[in-house]
């Protein structure tokens, strides 16, 4: 190929979706799908930046799952209160560990 000219390609994407063929053009698809990911990315960073949630050696039954809840949770949690950083978050509420995660759930 000569330089400076760029290869053509194509990528055929299968989606079920509800939205009838008028609503369902392609860009409409892809906003929503793009909308998806950054909320899945947002979610899985912060779980796996925080958490280090892809070293983890649960591994076997429910216990994936369940450790999953529970960080999308804590995640939540410190949200609802006002927590920006998750990452400064839970070192603030590590500072009292008797105190301040109750406080953050409302349990104190």
């Amino acid at each position: 190929m000569p330089a400076g000219l760029a290869a053509q390609s194509r990528e055929t994407v299968y989606v079920i979706t509800d939205l009838t063929s008028r609503q369902a053009s392609p860009e409409r698809i892809a906003t929503i799908l793009r909308a998806h990911l950054v909320f899945e990315n947002r979610l899985h960073f912060v779980r796996d930046t925080a958490f280090r949630e892809d070293a983890s050696k649960i591994r076997t039954g429910h216990g994936p799952e369940n450790m999953a809840t529970l960080r999308s949770f804590a995640i939540n949690q410190l949200r609802a209160a006002g927590h920006t950083n998750i990452g400064a978050g839970l070192r603030t509420t590590a500072l009292c560990p008797y105190e301040r995660p109750l406080a953050v759930i409302e349990l104190n």
